[in-house]
């Protein structure tokens, strides 16, 4: 998704490893309980911890929970699984660790303490002892603690950031800052350490360095592309600086410059009216706690990808405890809960964001998407609705709202939707309005008037040409409908060309060949997208269809079970299965091959990042 430069270089990261829950028995136990029917889950009765009472039972259970991501019922079992063997250090250190995942730092700090001579958790206990003593006050402590002479990079940056903020805690501001400015190690080092000189020396009062630092720091466009939260903290907070110190247009011009890398970010649309406002500015980074948690921010933020959930919300989870008021840090732990499709746990966080924050506004949008995720589409309608009528000039609620509007199949609210939006950005569109215009085709597409999608989709287009989303929803659709066959082809090429990796375009690009009649040509691609997106029941289903055509029957009847078995939509399980009986139809000399199954086209696959709304708006 993003900052893949930075996790190449830290893929061996320690903590990493001593927080991933490996062995036989997280992947089919936890793979069963994920998979069962909703039906069946639904009859069963609630799981309830406190019955189990084995501890080869407890164990098994916590490690299926620990998988799950059901950090909270982990704990409980972890913790029964204790009582039958108090002395077990592998539970211990699995403990310690979801009690910490679940932020609850407090029990996961005694823990640390009674493994910090277990070496293949040191990383992890150092840590968080560290950060313990920092919150604690005990500088002195902290200093000793987190001494690190490992080879990691990773590490041994967070370790010094970490005893620069402890240096500065303990009263000595020039130590500190002159142990971060000799930092040495790779070019992705630069962002982070000029950002963190800036903090301290502004935390510090020397206003000359935190100006020059922070500069550096926003004037670091392969960092801010390593670590764009990080960036954007060094924009504002070298925009509170020069606030503070009266200087008003260079404040608006550090928002202008995070305004260039990132469009329309809520947070920075805040500062800039609070300082127009002339508000009295404070720094988010103020005292040791705060600059330490700012620290596990930084690295949390870079490595925030699919994949890397665990280490990140251990980050930030100890992050929070240093610094329970940073916004910032919420919103990011809210968006680790939904990748992890744990959406209530998601809106708690949304919710716990302060009033007057910032970040509000997006963690209010971000909870109008999960509430939808939890059923509760109405109250998500209502929800959403709101922040458009209270800020009818931000787009990002209507395309939360047409996200919440497309998911329920209401297209006809969506079109409705989308038509205000576009007439509250006028006549003059720029390139960042593509999507609004992108979200509107959709849904007269899906409304089958094409006369009015169309139109939607090439001013798209036009504002954002090599946008691969928009090329293939044009160029799909016209091939689906035997126009434009050529135009449509290239640009469907152009997506995947854009987008090599994206499963669903380069599906896409095999079923248009298909409804050419280039079945070999389809069953190359179809086989690459099912490669890309093994679990689609839509992708499968399009290659059993390729096979059936080139005579592989066999293999097209497993492709069709497959997709069956992947749970597609309800429409299409009839439709696979008379296709598993009687296979397909031959099709007559007379007709075009494009002409097959007409109606039988689904709605067109769009990858998440691009879907009606960005989810993180």
């Amino acid at each position: 998704m993003r900052h893949f430069l930075l996790l190449r270089l830290l893929s061996g990261v320690a903590i990493a490893a001593s927080i991933t829950l490996a062995g036989p028995l997280a992947g089919p136990s936890a793979a069963y309980a994920q998979d069962k029917p909703a039906a069946e889950a639904a009859d069963e009765t609630p799981f309830d911890p406190l019955s189990v009472n084995t501890f080869s039972g407890a164990f098994l259970a916590a490690r299926t929970a620990d998988f799950d991501k059901d950090y909270a019922t982990a704990v409980k079992l972890y913790k029964i699984a204790l009582q039958f063997d108090p002395t077990n250090t592998d539970v211990k250190q699995r403990l310690m660790i979801t009690q910490l995942m679940s932020g609850d730092f407090a029990e996961g700090v005694k823990l640390a303490d009674t493994l910090k001579n277990d070496p293949s958790v040191e990383r992890i206990t150092s840590t968080v002892r560290g950060m313990e003593a920092i919150r604690k006050r005990e500088y002195k402590s902290a200093e000793k603690i987190l001494a690190y002479k490992g080879p990691n990079d990773l590490d041994r940056m967070m370790n010094d950031l970490l005893l620069a903020w402890a240096k500065f805690g303990d009263g000595k501001p020039k130590e500190a800052l002159k142990l971060v400015t000799g930092m040495q190690g790779p070019e992705w080092l630069a962002i982070f350490k000029n950002y963190h000189a800036g903090a301290l020396a502004a935390a510090a009062g020397d206003k000359a360095t935190a100006r020059a630092r922070l500069n550096e720091a926003i004037l670091d466009r392969n960092g801010a592309g390593a670590a764009p939260d990080t960036f954007i903290r060094a924009v504002m907070a070298l925009a509170r600086l020069e606030a503070r110190d009266g200087n008003k247009q260079k404040a608006l011009d550090a928002i202008s410059v995070g305004d260039n890398f990132v469009t329309s970010y809520a947070p920075l649309k805040a500062l800039r009216q609070s300082i127009e406002a002339g508000e009295k500015q404070e720094q988010q980074v103020r005292t040791a706690a705060q600059g330490a948690a700012a620290v596990l921010f930084s690295i949390g933020g870079a490595l925030n990808r699919d994949g890397a959930e665990d280490i990140v919300a251990l980050y930030l989870q100890a992050a929070r405890a240093l610094d329970p008021d940073s916004d910032d840090v919420l919103v990011l732990l809210g968006g680790i809960a939904e990748n992890q499709k744990k959406p209530d746990i998601a809106i708690d966080y949304y919710r716990a964001v302060p009033e007057k924050s910032p970040m509000r506004r997006i963690s209010e949008l971000q909870l109008g998407l999960n509430l939808a995720d939890t059923g509760k589409v109405d109250e998500a309608k209502k929800h959403l609705q709101e922040l458009i009528d209270a800020d009818p000039a931000d787009l990002r609620s209507y395309l939360a709202l047409g996200s919440v509007l497309s998911d329920a199949k209401d297209y006809r609210a969506m079109a409705t939707l989308y038509d205000k939006a576009v007439s509250v950005i006028g006549s003059v569109p720029t390139r960042n309005h593509w999507s609004v215009f992108f979200q509107r085709g959709i849904a007269y597409e899906r409304l089958k008037e094409w006369d009015k999608a169309e139109p939607n989709f090439r001013k798209s287009l036009e504002l954002n040409p090599d946008q691969p989303q928009v090329l293939n929803y044009l160029g799909y659709s016209w091939v689906d409908m035997n126009r434009n066959l050529d135009e449509g082809l290239d640009m469907i090429r152009k997506a995947v060309s854009l987008k090599p990796d994206d499963g669903y375009i380069v599906d896409s690009l095999g079923w248009a060949y298909y409804r050419l009649g280039r079945f070999d040509d389809a069953v190359a691609e179809l086989e690459r997208a099912a490669e890309l997106k093994a679990g689609d029941p839509t992708v499968n289903d399009h290659l059993g269809d390729a096979y059936w055509r080139v005579g592989r029957k066999l293999e097209a009847t497993f492709q069709w079970n497959r997709a069956l078995g992947l749970k597609p939509e309800d429409a299409e399980i009839v439709k696979i299965k008379d296709k598993i009986e009687n296979g397909l139809a031959d099709i007559k000399p007379s007709d075009p091959a494009s002409a097959e199954a007409k109606e039988d086209k689904p709605a067109q696959k769009i990858a998440p990042e691009e879907k009606a709304a960005d989810r993180k708006s």
